[in-house]
């Protein structure tokens, strides 16, 4: 009787075992659905009277191509908008104080560069690591601001189509200091595109009704600062631990050009203050001008980013070599400033120079 008993548990125990395991390792109802759902799938596709599947959605595409649009439209808007509203400020509305409206741009990006890293977290915040990175990014920061300056001088005295054409010869001091500072030299084609940069902006210079020795001086002044301080970069930042994106190096550049500015501005431009508020008496848009001139200068350096990050650093220069020719003719339009068939020549020479150095510094890289 005990054995039997045992034998009859013992069966029991089993068949209450096997019945655990296949209830709770046979796969589940959902999946023997999904399973089924699958094979139908596949036998559909394979049935050549089923109805293709619907192509996926071009809206995303489409949507990005008017994001890339509608964002080098807003570049084009800021960097020609605020280089037509410094002439108009620093020439025809009687505000001719350039280094303190470069302090009034500098104060714009540095705030605006810090609300829109710490705040709106644009793009993640990197921080200075150590005194001597520091000291680089202050290097730097004065070099800019001598360019911005120099640039800003120099409207008070050339027509912006002028100003524009010697502002193309940047990539001849770019080479020229990359050779002279790393020893880097480029293909004799390149060279040989550079000829005619130079070329036009003299013929230029030859036709030109409103050239100013000291504002012709200035501007190249601030064009060589602009190509010194994108190879001087290029050495300072080279290691992989120090190198800082466009809108963080901003952020920590402006502050530093503005205390530079501040006793500069004092000491050159010591009416700044009287002659301003005077100015504001008698035009009430005078502060409004100058708030947007400023924010519009910080849009110029955001907007480089962003085309650059959502296309391409040549797309950038495309961009760029289009954006003189762009502002030449609008500033004709505006302000009236009597140009010649020599002058016109000259530039449009210069252009052409600008954009075969960048397609042989592209092929012979």
């Amino acid at each position: 009787f005990n054995t039997s008993l045992s034998l009859s548990l013992s069966l029991k125990i089993k068949k209450t075992s096997f019945l655990h395991q296949a209830f709770f390792f046979s796969p589940p109802l959902s999946s023997k659905i999904q399973t089924k759902s699958s094979d139908l799938i596949m036998n559909n596709k394979k049935n050549p009277d089923q109805k293709p599947e619907m192509p996926p959605s071009s809206s995303s595409p489409k949507k990005q191509t008017l994001f890339i649009s509608s964002l080098i439209l807003l570049w084009y808007t800021s960097n020609i908008g605020v280089l037509l509203l410094n002439k108009f400020l620093l020439s025809n509305y009687g505000f001719k104080f350039p280094i303190f409206l470069t302090m009034c741009h500098m104060s714009a990006c540095a705030i605006l560069s810090y609300v829109s890293i710490v705040f709106l977290k644009l793009v993640p915040l990197q921080h200075l690591k150590s005194r001597s990175q520091f000291m680089k990014v202050a290097t730097l920061s004065i070099v800019f601001c001598a360019s911005v300056v120099g640039g800003n001088v120099s409207l008070r005295y050339l027509p912006v189509s002028f100003n524009q054409a010697v502002g193309a010869t940047t990539p001849f001091f770019t080479a020229l200091f990359a050779y002279l500072m790393t020893f880097k030299r480029e293909a004799w084609v390149t060279y040989g595109a550079l000829v005619p940069v130079v070329t036009g902006v003299v013929i230029a210079s030859g036709g030109e009704p409103g050239f100013h020795w000291f504002g012709f001086i200035m501007c190249i002044s601030a064009t060589a600062a602009r190509a010194f301080k994108s190879v001087l970069q290029g050495i300072l930042l080279s290691s992989e631990g120090e190198k800082l994106n466009s809108m963080n190096l901003m952020l920590y550049m402006s502050p530093i050009a503005v205390i530079a500015l501040l006793p500069v501005t004092i000491v050159m431009e010591p009416d700044v203050m009287s002659v301003t508020l005077s100015l504001a008496r008698q035009h009430q848009y005078m502060w409004i001008l100058l708030l947007v001139n400023s924010v519009m200068a910080y849009s110029a350096n955001l907007l480089n980013f962003l085309v650059t990050k959502h296309t391409s650093a040549l797309t950038l220069q495309v961009l760029g070599n289009a954006k003189g020719a762009v502002a030449v003719v609008i500033s004709i339009l505006l302000f009236r400033n009597p140009v010649t068939v020599m002058g016109i020549g000259g530039y449009s020479i210069t252009v052409l120079g600008v954009v075969a150095y960048g397609e042989t510094k592209r092929r012979f890289r």
